[in-house]
Order: C-alpha cells, then sequence, then structure tokens
C-alpha cells in the first residue's frame, strides 16, 4: 500500500542556514529545532523514511514554525519565503522518490508581495500549494487585504493548508499575562485552526471562491468533535448574542454554516489517536481525508507519528477502494501530484 504523506515539515538548508542568523523568533526556534535533526538534516531525515519504505512512503514537505511573518521585517520575509519555496522545489526535483510535491510559504507581513512569491512559485517552481497560518501576526485570515492571495490559488487551482499559530503570549485568564503548562499548545493550536476556520466561512471568503480547496490540519481540529454545536448551534447564530445584531450574518451566507465546514479537507495526523481518526472519519468521509503524520515532532523525532498513524488506520475497518483514498489517492488529486 503506498502511502503520501500530506503534511509534514522540513527546512531546507539555504533557508535553515539564514534563520540561524536572525534575532527574536528565529533564533529561539532554532534552539528548539537544533535537538529535531530530521526537521533540517537531510539524511537524518532519509533515516526516518527508510523505516517505511515496505510502505512505498513519500512525502509532500512544507516549513515548520515559525511563521515567516512573524521572523522580521517584510523584507526579511520576502527573502526568506524564496529561500524557502526555491528550497523545498529543489528537494522534490533531486528526490522524487521521496518527496511527492511541496507545499510552499509566503511573506504574509506583506501582502502584496506574497501575491507575487505566490505567482512565481505555482508558476516557475510546480509549487503544489500553500499553506497559510490561522493569523497573520494577530490579524484574522478573513482581513480584506489576504484576499487577493487566496484568489491566487484558486487561480492556479490549488489548496491552502491552514496550520495553526499561538503561542504563551495568549492567556488562558483574563487574570494572567501568559498561558501555561503548554495549554496554549495543546487546546489552543486546535482552537486556532477552528476559529480561522470559522472566519474564513462567515467572513465570505469561502462564498466569494467556491472552488478554493482548504485543508484543515489536524483532521479538522476542533469541527468533527463540535459537529452539533457547529451545525444545530451555529444555524441559531445569533440567539445568545445580546451586545450586537448578527441576523445578516446567516442571511448573508448561501449554505448553512455546517456545509461550509463539511467543504474542508482534513489530514490524520492526530498524533495516533485512534479515537480522534474515527471521529474526523465519521464526520468528513473518505473521500475528504488525508493521511499525514506531522513529521517529525513525535517524541522520537521523527518516525513515531507516521508508525502510530499507519497503525490506526491499518486498524479501522474500510474498503480497499476508501483506504486507497485516504493513503495516497486523495492527496493526488488534492495536491496535483503525479500518479504513480
Amino acid at each position: 500500500m503506498r502511502y503520501v504523506d500530506a503534511f509534514c515539515h522540513f527546512f531546507p538548508k539555504p533557508l535553515w542556514d539564514r534563520m540561524q542568523t536572525l534575532e527574536g523568533s528565529a533564533r529561539n526556534i532554532g534552539s528548539r529545532m537544533r535537538g529535531i535533526p530530521a526537521i533540517y538534516d537531510l539524511e537524518e531525515r532519509f533515516r526516518v523514511m527508510d523505516q517505511f519504505r515496505h510502505h512505498d512512503y513519500t512525502q509532500v514537505i512544507s516549513l515548520g514554525m515559525p511563521p515567516l511573518e512573524q521572523l522580521g521585517e517584510p523584507a526579511v520575509s520576502v527573502e526568506l519565503a524564496r529561500l524557502a519555496n526555491d528550497g523545498l522545489a529543489e528537494l522534490v526535483r533531486r528526490h522524487p522518490d521521496r518527496f511527492a510535491g511541496f507545499v510552499g510559504s509566503l511573506p504574509m507581513n506583506d501582502p502584496d508581495a506574497a501575491v507575487r512569491e505566490a505567482e512565481r512559485a505555482f508558476r516557475d517552481l510546480g509549487m503544489n500549494g500553500l499553506q497559510i497560518h490561522s493569523n497573520i501576526n494577530g490579524v484574522p485570515l478573513d482581513d480584506e487585504r489576504f484576499l487577493p492571495i487566496f484568489e491566487v490559488a484558486a487561480k492556479y487551482d490549488r489548496p491552502i493548508a491552514l496550520h495553526p499559530s499561538r503561542g504563551n503570549e495568549l492567556p488562558d485568564y483574563i487574570t494572567e499575562s501568559k498561558s501555561k503548562y503548554e495549554i496554549w499548545w495543546t487546546f489552543g493550536w486546535p482552537y486556532e485552526t477552528s476559529a480561522a476556520m470559522a472566519r474564513l466561512v462567515f467572513g465570505g471568503v469561502m462564498d466569494k471562491l467556491p472552488n478554493l480547496k482548504l485543508l484543515a490540519h489536524h483532521l479538522g481540529a476542533m469541527v468533527p468533535y463540535f459537529e452539533g454545536r457547529v451545525g444545530p448551534g451555529w444555524d441559531q447564530l445569533g440567539k445568545r448574542t445580546t451586545d450586537e445584531d448578527l441576523s445578516h450574518v446567516l442571511a448573508g451566507l448561501k449554505r448553512r454554516p455546517l456545509e461550509y465546514f463539511k467543504d474542508f479537507w482534513a489530514d490524520s495526523a492526530v498524533f495516533g489517536s485512534r479515537a480522534a481518526t474515527v471521529c474526523g472519519l465519521e464526520f468528513y468521509g473518505a473521500d475528504k481525508v488525508l493521511f499525514a503524520s506531522d513529521c517529525p515532532f513525535d517524541p522520537e523525532r521523527g518516525p513515531g507519528y507516521i508508525r502510530e498513524t499507519i497503525k490506526v488506520l491499518e486498524s479501522i475497518e474500510m474498503s480497499d477502494a476508501d483506504r486507497q483514498k485516504i493513503n495516497y489517492r486523495n492527496a493526488e488529486a488534492f495536491f496535483g501530484l503525479t500518479p504513480r
């Protein structure tokens, strides 16, 4: 059985080397990432992947955290995006037996430059999609300045993969100054993805671009589990709000809120949780779920989540046709990969 890992992360060497010269977030993240060699060391990455050769295993690669827009002023982000996309494209070109495609990144703190970079990477590099984070330095994705970026993806019929972004600077309680115990990650990241999905729905982006393909990382985050709130709950939007009139929001949508959330695609990167996988598959169906591991962020620094995700999927009864869809056919169609 072939497996195309649709959401996993790697830093190409030119970008990695440049990041080590920066201050602030880049230096902080670099100190952590140096403890995960498979995210920047190509030979270590290959050693991890070699453990799954019997599965005919390949990857669609994208950058790890942090978002490029957090690493400096717009001019720095533009430089980093070019290094990233050129580097990822080169890895795919040189190692097609390892990397089936790549999802690029943009300098989102300069939307005009982001549009130009997206055009360049789609046109000249064969980029298979865009990774955009759940907020842009605190700005929601339905802000009008970002619409041209979504329009470029729709123009090239390439997807956008939503990746959560949230740090401990957002407290969980208004009486505190920061989030504790990594709550900002464990519960905060699924919330971030879900909130971004909601803004794309209620902000009208999905109505403006009905053919845009969107992937919600980590099996749709909170949405499948909260189907009752997303469905019948949001059918009553405005009933719980007393300080403003929200009646125009539902009236302005072309469909029920739940139907938009069903239009997202999702990936299986839930860190080996069988319960979450069953829930996500029930909500999205085999036609909308892509195999993904989030490599290399497991406790083993590479192979753990790949192995456990495969194990979970193999434990769930489904038809051979559905298994092929999840494991590789959906990724081929979603990213425009060359079938094998």
